[in-house]
């Protein structure tokens, strides 16, 4: 992550996505959407609420994906900010996505 006036910048590029996920924190659990994916982290629209707070451990289950771990970064409005821990299965996960999966989509909806 680089900075700007003190504040920091997501420094991997992000491609917007509709991957469809389970979102587990603490002993809750949610469906919810991941909406923009890079090497680093991603964003997660939540179908429910859950307590969450930035620096608390997550686990996110998808098809798509398989299973990751992170550390949440920051949570607005039903949506969530996640970084990877990162380890070599993990990025083997994305490459992986990236190479054989995606497609950039388009928003629908702007917030």
């Amino acid at each position: 992550m680089t900075t700007i006036k003190d504040m920091p910048v997501r420094a991997a590029s992000r491609s917007n996505v509709r991957i469809f996920a389970t979102v587990h924190v603490m002993h809750q659990s949610t469906r919810g959407r991941v909406v923009d994916l890079s090497e680093n982290g991603m964003a997660l629209d939540l179908e429910k609420p859950v307590q969450a707070i930035p620096g608390q451990l997550v686990t996110i289950e998808s098809e798509e994906l398989g299973r990751l771990s992170g550390t949440i970064r920051w949570f607005r409005n039903g949506r969530l900010g996640i970084q990877y821990k990162l380890s070599t299965n993990a990025l083997a996960q994305i490459t992986s996505y990236f190479r054989f999966f995606h497609e950039e989509v388009r928003p629908v909806l702007r917030r």
